[in-house]
């Protein structure tokens, strides 16, 4: 599992963002993928505020749609939210229809100009059509929080070394990613505030 795409091989993704600099200061994007879901994102949220920094959540619309007042409680608390499809689709395996439909259908819920696409995958036409409405964010730095393989010191790790200026990390507020993004994030936060960085919203 890669940490960060190599920047000779982006190109061929298409005109998508993976990195947001900004010249006046230090700064990083947390993102988090798959929410809101109850177990995970109230903590996550917890840990944003007790360390006073902002983030942008990329939302999967049917959760978005059994959890409303959480969502609502990302919004109020100053955070962004991105479109992450309605189904967690793959764009891959997804014909074309079905998966504009599927943005569309998480749009009704999701009121937002960025969209991250589940896995990062999605087909050369998918992504023309969604550009037509939608910022794609990719990501500079993925943490691995989902992967049992590692701890949540590995997370730290691969997140504190590979960072730079205008780093968008890529988190998850999912039950498979609890143990180690509850465990890793106040962990990585602190690291970064101490290196001089600044968290933006995308």
């Amino acid at each position: 599992m890669n940490v960060r795409i190599p920047d000779f091989i982006r190109p061929f993704f298409g005109k998508v963002i993976w990195r947001k600099k900004v010249p006046s200061s230090k700064t990083v994007y947390l993102t988090f993928d798959d929410g809101p879901v109850p177990e995970v994102t109230e903590s996550v949220l917890k840990i944003l505020s007790d360390y006073n920094c902002k983030a942008t959540f990329f939302c999967v619309g049917d959760n978005v749609q059994k959890y409303p007042q959480l969502f609502e409680r990302i919004i109020l608390e100053g955070h962004r939210t991105g479109n992450h499809t309605f189904n967690h689709l793959r764009g891959w395996k997804s014909p074309f229809d079905q998966y504009v439909k599927n943005v569309e259908k998480a749009a009704r819920l999701i009121d937002s100009d960025l969209f991250r696409p589940p896995h990062g995958r999605m087909t050369y036409t998918q992504l023309q059509e969604i550009k037509k409405k939608y910022r794609v964010i990719y990501w500079d730095v993925l943490s691995g929080d989902y992967d049992k393989r590692l701890s949540a010191d590995d997370v730290t790790r691969r997140v504190t070394k590979h960072v730079r200026d205008g780093s968008i990390i890529v988190f998850h507020d999912s039950v498979k990613a609890r143990n180690n993004v509850l465990n890793a994030l106040p962990v990585c936060i602190e690291s970064l505030k101490n290196k001089g960085y600044i968290f933006r919203t995308l």
